[in-house]
């Protein structure tokens, strides 16, 4: 079960990554030996997994394109979608696999380079799986927020209202 202590480094480190021992013990109240023992746990019981940054890729000239594929698939005996959603996200091209509820089984994103080799990825690789019923591909057109964080704020209209 987690600690307070725990809930609150976790929910500090999930808001920014870079936030030091030493800052979490201030902000928390605890020591940096005892705060730096508990990150140290949370990582070896994969709690903590990653240390991310996030990347406005709109403003990064480099040739992405992203889609959100809905999946459905036949689930395997004993095995459930576990198995289909393993062999999914071993593709170098897949960021993300969730089991869904509703009308497919899996949302899946994918990042290429640009539109044909996602496109390749679809027919070739994910299209052609043992289980895979068929496949609904969505490209990411822009992106406004994730994870909490808004990429640009709307900027407010300056310009004088002139009337007749």
């Amino acid at each position: 079960m987690i600690r307070d202590l725990e809930l609150s480094i976790l929910e500090i480190l999930f808001n920014d990554s870079r936030t030091t021992p030493a800052q979490i013990a201030v902000m928390t109240g605890h020591s940096e030996e005892e705060v730096t023992a508990v990150i140290r746990s949370l990582e070896a019981q994969k709690i903590i997994l990653k240390y991310p940054a996030m990347i406005n890729w709109d403003r990064v000239e480099v040739d992405q394109v992203e889609a959100v594929i809905e999946v459905r698939v036949t689930p395997q005996r004993d095995e459930g979608f576990d198995a289909i959603a393993e062999q999914i996200y071993r593709f170098d091209e897949v960021s993300s696999v969730y089991l869904m509820s509703g009308a497919y089984d899996l949302m899946v994103t994918v990042k290429a380079s640009n539109m044909k080799r996602l496109a390749l990825f679809v027919a070739e690789k994910l299209s052609t799986l043992d289980h895979v019923l068929s496949t609904a591909t969505h490209f990411v057109l822009k992106k406004y927020k994730l994870e909490g964080v808004i990429f640009e704020e709307r900027r407010q209209d300056e310009r004088l209202v002139i009337s007749p």
